[in-house]
């Protein structure tokens, strides 16, 4: 891909991860990983920036160096998963089929954040080892 589709796309994800910090139905994370994928392989510069903002840069950095995320920050994703979509099930959805689908699908993405490796595992696995 050339440089430009990849800084767009860049750009195009941070904007779709600041939305996602203000609309719980959106999410941030993946958002800021496929732009900092982008810039990775388009743009040093933009990269090490978003790797340099306070509130997503050690995520992103921690993922792309172990592929693992804080206990912290996988708590918060599953009560933010629980709630909302415990809230949009209950009050938003009428029918029962669809109220079930839409419980297995966050219980999925639940349970797929919840095995993921932990920051604190990687990093005592490492004083260990």
């Amino acid at each position: 891909m050339s440089k430009l589709i990849l800084i767009s796309l860049g750009f195009l994800f941070v904007g779709l991860g600041g939305v996602g910090l203000v609309l719980p139905i959106l999410p941030t994370t993946p958002f800021l990983l496929l732009a900092a994928a982008c810039f990775a392989r388009s743009s040093p510069r933009f990269h090490d920036k978003l790797l340099n903002i306070h509130v997503f840069g050690s995520l992103i950095r921690n993922w792309q160096e172990t592929r693992s995320i804080p206990r912290k920050a996988k708590l918060v994703a599953i009560l933010s998963i629980t709630l909302m979509g415990g809230l949009s099930v209950v009050f938003f959805i009428e029918q029962t089929f669809l109220k079930i689908l839409i419980a297995a699908i966050l219980l999925f993405h639940a349970a797929a954040i919840a095995c993921i490796k932990s920051t604190e595992q990687v990093n005592l696995s490492k004083e260990n080892g």
